[in-house]
């Protein structure tokens, strides 16, 4: 059991969730504090995208638009691409084409596939939130050094890496 020869002290994470008995194993303890800080960072980031009436799917979509130039990119891809694997990228893209910020062709050579694009509106959309987005993103590594950063994104990478299915 994970507490033999560790401290009886509580962890930070224990007392964040209020929990009293002690986790299972060292690898439970660091799952439950990965997703936990996850969930913290997105609520952070998510509240400056929400403020502009977007989620953060929806600015996930945007983005990769962007990224994607003139050339536009299939809807398929466009999942593939996503920080959070979305089931329903067709809904996603329905109601950002309704707010007029992506627009979405039949491709000329192969009529089963739509290439989306990303607006003017859409990318002005972008522009005003890259600065808020990009403040929320140095706010939430704020405790860390670069070296640390540095260092998470290495053993995050690991971790990916491990679970790529």
């Amino acid at each position: 059991m994970y507490i033999i020869g560790m401290s009886r002290e509580t962890s930070q994470i224990q007392r964040e969730i209020k929990q009293t008995k002690p986790f299972r194993s060292l690898a439970q303890e660091a799952a439950i504090s990965l997703l936990r800080t996850a969930d913290l960072l997105r609520r952070r980031i998510e509240g400056v995208m929400t403020s502009n009436d977007v989620t953060p799917q929806q600015y996930n979509v945007l983005r990769i638009l962007r990224g994607a130039g003139t050339a536009g990119l299939p809807t398929l891809e466009i999942g593939e691409r996503m920080i959070e694997q979305a089931p329903g990228v067709t809904r996603l893209l329905d109601r950002l084409e309704i707010k007029r910020l992506v627009r979405r062709e039949r491709c000329l050579h192969d009529r089963r596939q739509v290439l989306c694009y990303i607006t003017e509106a859409g990318l002005e959309l972008l522009a005003a939130l890259d600065d808020p987005v990009d403040q929320a993103d140095e706010g939430a590594m704020s405790g860390l050094s670069k070296a640390e950063i540095k260092t998470l994104i290495g053993l995050l990478d690991k971790l990916r890496a491990i679970h790529r299915e």
